[in-house]
């Protein structure tokens, strides 16, 4: 199916999110979308599956216009889209999450349960996704509820399939048996729409690209372009894909971990006697493929996991057994891998989301009353330092693109007086530009005589960024090496083979 969209606009009163964007998707092929965060991929995309109504323009499929007043037209269309966060209900199984919404039914309208899971079934094993109908989507990892929203769609008949940055959830395996799966529906004839930010996926998967900037398309590309070209469309600007930062200086050992061991709900170790240190002015890296408990450590440090043995001390303070709000009353920084549960309260104001933990102390609060004026103020320099892309700072941080909630997140983290910094997959959702501003920041705060800890799946990022790299394979350590490691060791320790 062929799809065009003429002159879409969209505006949220005096911002303009698309401004007359044109954009042409053959039949049996992948299209790439590449911008930065805020740049209106995401919402040129809900005004293809009717989430929005545009202000202008027309959307056309196989020459004939269309009008959709919601998602139900578009899919009946036959546009499909899996969003960035998954819309699925994680207490029901596979096979009722494809039925939701068109339940099919059988005698006497009883639910035709037995006709899902032969969808989920034929749909599955036609691609290789060896997903089970009878499965839990709480109980699945990532990338299969991904297969399961791509199931979703491909069970109404989907024949435009649009992937809303597909891949900032996955792990780098992941993120393979994506794109082969992408390239299977289209060699089957399905059009596909795939917004991301990510140059190497793009250049490895799209057949085209086109780039948009602050709401507007500023060219096309070929998938043959280098990185550096790309991101320079991306951004506007030349940009440096690597990090720079000098040997560390390196102080004492702050933040030293000792024999943590974390369990789980059900009484699982997580985290198995877990002993290393992080020197001041120094950047340790934890890699590792997610679910083998670098989620569990963070939280423990945190004070959010209660279930930890052990000892983890910053400044020679203990923090296991201590509440949240004294660990980072204490100094630390923290950014959670999931920013839009840990990370914001989706209802605040990108102003309050700044403040959430410091709203009772000064400069924000002086003898209980709370000085507005000041948290304004901090605010409006935050998203400007941090380039939050956001008609206001009273704007609620739920509406915020994905990469600008991150950017919120890191502007109230590096805000305030740090001991320790510690961020979990700070770049995940991000554009090049905003990786490369992150990671500048990351530096300053090392270069600051601060200890560092990022847990990223990201090889690359893990090898530009670290001093010192620490494999995580089922809990324990397999190993801490230099950067300079190369990448057929590290993929080694990663499957759980010791340097």
């Amino acid at each position: 199916m062929k799809l065009e969209l003429k002159g879409i606009t969209k505006r949220f009163g005096s911002f303009t999110a698309n401004d007359r964007i044109d954009l042409v998707v053959d039949d049996g092929e992948i299209h790439a979308l590449l911008g930065e965060n805020g740049a209106g991929k995401s919402t040129l995309m809900n005004v293809l599956y009717g989430l929005y109504q545009a202000d202008e323009g027309s959307i056309l499929l196989d020459g004939v216009e269309q009008r959709f007043a919601g998602p139900g037209d578009a899919m009946a269309a036959g546009i499909g889209m899996v969003h960035q966060h998954f819309m699925l209900v994680p207490v029901f199984t596979v096979a009722e999450n494809v039925m939701l919404g068109h339940e099919p039914t059988r005698f006497a309208g009883h639910l035709d349960l037995d006709a899902a899971r032969r969808t989920v079934r034929e749909i599955s094993e036609r691609f290789g996704f060896n997903i089970d109908p009878d499965a839990l989507i709480e109980h699945l990892p990532v990338g299969a509820q991904q297969r399961v929203e791509i199931i979703k769609a491909l069970a109404r008949d989907a024949r435009v399939l649009v992937l809303d940055e597909p891949t900032a959830v996955l792990t780098p395996q992941e993120t393979d048996e994506l794109m082969a799966i992408m390239e299977q529906l289209r060699d089957a004839g399905t059009s596909i729409v795939f917004i991301s930010h990510k140059l190497r996926e793009v250049r490895r998967v799209a057949d085209r690209i086109t780039v948009i900037r602050r709401g507007k398309v500023v060219g096309t590309a070929e998938p043959t372009e280098s990185n550096e070209a790309l991101a320079a469309k991306m951004v506007g600007r030349s940009v440096d894909l690597s990090v720079d930062k000098q040997p560390p200086t390196l102080g004492e050992s702050t933040f030293v971990v000792s024999n943590l061991t974390v369990f789980d709900e059900a009484g699982n170790k997580q985290v198995d006697d877990l002993s290393f240190d992080v020197r001041q002015g120094e950047i340790l890296v934890i890699a590792g493929v997610q679910g083998n408990g670098q989620t569990e450590l963070t939280e423990a440090i945190l004070g959010i996991s209660k279930r930890a043995l052990g000892s983890v001390t910053l400044d020679g303070r203990e923090l296991i057994g201590t509440s949240v709000k004294r660990t980072l009353d204490a100094g630390l920084g923290f950014v959670p891998e999931d920013r839009t549960v840990d990370g914001i309260v989706g209802e605040f104001t990108i102003a309050e989301n700044l403040v959430l933990d410091r709203v009772d102390r000064a400069p924000f609060s002086v003898g209980g009353v709370v000085k507005l004026g000041e948290i304004n103020a901090f605010a409006e320099r935050s998203i400007e330092e941090f380039d939050v892309r956001t008609p206001s700072i009273d704007t609620a941080a739920g509406r915020l693109s994905g990469g600008n909630q991150q950017k919120v997140v890191l502007a109230r983290e590096l805000g305030r007086d740090l001991r320790m910094f510690i961020a979990s997959q700070p770049t995940r959702g991000l554009d090049v530009g905003s990786i490369e501003f992150v990671h500048e920041r990351i530096v300053q705060v090392r270069d600051a005589g601060i200890p560092v800890i990022i847990v990223s799946t990201e090889l690359d990022e893990a090898v530009q960024l670290a001093d010192r790299i620490m494999v995580m394979y089922q809990g324990r350590s397999v190993g801490i090496v230099e950067p300079t490691t190369s990448r057929e060791v590290l993929g080694k320790m990663m499957a759980g083979i010791e340097a």
